[in-house]
């Protein structure tokens, strides 16, 4: 495997040597045929997501296929306007007769890592900014998803050459083989702990990273929210793709005077969405392997259900899951929980939420659900997170001209859409200058030339 990876690392520099990847004519070209190759793969991909995930036509189109092509559209409208130097101001008091651009140029070789949970989008939406920018990329997927992997592997190796775009599986000896290469741009999704492993590996080459992590994101419903719509709009954030999502709510605090009434609410809308029995529903997503599944039952053991807990482990199934009477210290609120189960505990002031979440890493998403203005602003003002929504979950990621991404512990960097592109992107600082006349005032002899430099740097 190593010696494969350095081949597949030594072609693809050689080919980015050629400067063909800097042509934004090029890059456009390149991005219309990752659209043909997904168009041409689209049904092979369906069937792939069902067979990994259980994931219907619906969710794999709105959550995956979906969200690539809209990237890939949005590049190919504005990277002719985004790749343009830019100009900046010049102090010509002490730049005289020059100018200052930015170009954005292409890193070179880019590694991008992708999950399980989102196996196609979350590996082929840096995949357009990486391109857009002018890099060779190296993809690696998840071994999780052997379906979905084995079938984004032919399409681009059907439709790129491996010494542009080069795709691999394998688990961890193929991981290790990739990150003990020396890339120009490391791009990351998955756990803070193995984004941990990617950032010290990455570090030995002084390799600049993306790390796109999780973490445990609140949901805060206050005692004046719309609790019809906040139920509705939780169980479909929380329980889509089983809860394997990175900007879940991982657990949510509402006020006690309207706990119960969103509890009953929320209990009527999971059956609203997915039926009496939600493992019968062509909707509802599996948990992708049996040891994860194991992992999230554990989290069951001696809780408080109030709807949903019913597993079957062979079928990767847990139904989604309410658990009441949470505390601080329970297991469930120890790690990120990335499936099925909505731990729940409340609070009387807001100030109590305020304190639990600044006591606890920054988390990648941040919810509140209220109509007062002032405790709005006063929520965020008070708290960080990577990105978040008020009185909405989730669809902040699905807002081009908004930056996705963590901060702390949640991740490094941010992409979509323009952020892609520059993510991928190095700004290259340049001054052109005239010769026709040179002043003198820099040169030594200084003797009383200071009082001048003062003036001038004011």
């Amino acid at each position: 495997m190593m010696q494969q990876v350095k081949l597949a690392v030594a072609k693809q520099r050689s080919f980015f040597n050629t400067q063909n990847t800097k042509d934004i004519e090029f890059r456009i070209s390149q991005l219309k045929t990752l659209k043909k190759a997904i168009l041409v793969y689209e049904d092979r991909l369906y069937d792939a997501l069902w067979k990994d995930l259980h994931k219907s036509k619906f969710e794999a189109y709105a959550t995956e296929i979906g969200l690539v092509l809209a990237e890939i559209g949005v590049h190919i409208r504005h990277l002719r306007k985004w790749a343009k130097p830019k100009r900046v101001f010049t102090n010509q008091m002490i730049h005289f007769w020059s100018t200052s651009r930015i170009y954005k140029e292409p890193y070179g070789l880019v590694l991008v890592i992708a999950p399980w949970n989102y196996p196609f989008q979350l590996l082929i939406n840096p995949l357009v900014g990486a391109i857009s920018a002018g890099n060779c990329v190296a993809l690696k997927a998840s071994e999780y998803t052997p379906e979905t992997a084995a079938v984004m592997a032919s399409m681009i190796r059907e439709f790129f050459p491996p010494e542009y775009i080069s795709i691999f599986g394998g688990g961890r000896e193929a991981n290790q083989a990739l990150l003990s290469q020396e890339w120009d741009y490391i791009f990351f999704t998955g756990s803070p702990v193995i984004g941990k492993v990617v950032m010290e590996a990455a570090a030995k080459n002084l390799t600049p990273v993306s790390l796109e992590l999780g973490g445990k994101s609140p949901c805060i419903v206050d005692q004046d929210a719309n609790l019809k719509i906040a139920a509705g709009r939780i169980v479909w954030g929380k329980f889509i793709n089983a809860g394997q999502t990175c900007i879940a709510p991982d657990y949510l605090f509402v006020h006690q005077s309207v706990k119960k009434e969103l509890l009953d609410l929320m209990k009527r809308k999971i059956v609203d969405y997915f039926g009496e029995n939600p493992k019968e529903s062509p909707d509802y997503v599996r948990i992708a392997t049996i040891p994860k599944t194991e992992r999230l039952a554990l989290f069951l053991k001696g809780s408080h259900v109030v709807a949903g807990g019913q597993i079957d482990l062979d079928a990767r199934y847990i139904a989604p899951t309410i658990i009441d009477a949470v505390k601080p210290d329970d297991p469930i609120m120890q790690e990120e929980i990335f499936g099925p189960i909505l731990p729940v505990m409340e609070f009387s002031e807001l100030s109590e939420v305020v304190n639990y979440v600044n006591n606890h890493p920054k988390p990648l998403a941040f919810y509140y659900f209220s109509d007062n203005k002032a405790n709005q602003e006063e929520i965020l003002k008070s708290t960080s997170s990577g990105g978040g929504c008020i009185n909405e979950v989730l669809m902040h990621i699905a807002n081009d001209r908004l930056p996705f991404g963590g901060v702390g512990n949640s991740g490094i960097g941010h992409y979509h859409g323009k952020y892609s592109f520059d993510v991928f992107s190095h700004e290259r600082s340049i001054m052109k200058k005239s010769t026709f006349f040179d002043i003198p005032i820099r040169y030594a002899p200084y003797n009383n030339k200071i009082r001048m430099v003062k003036m001038l740097m004011k």
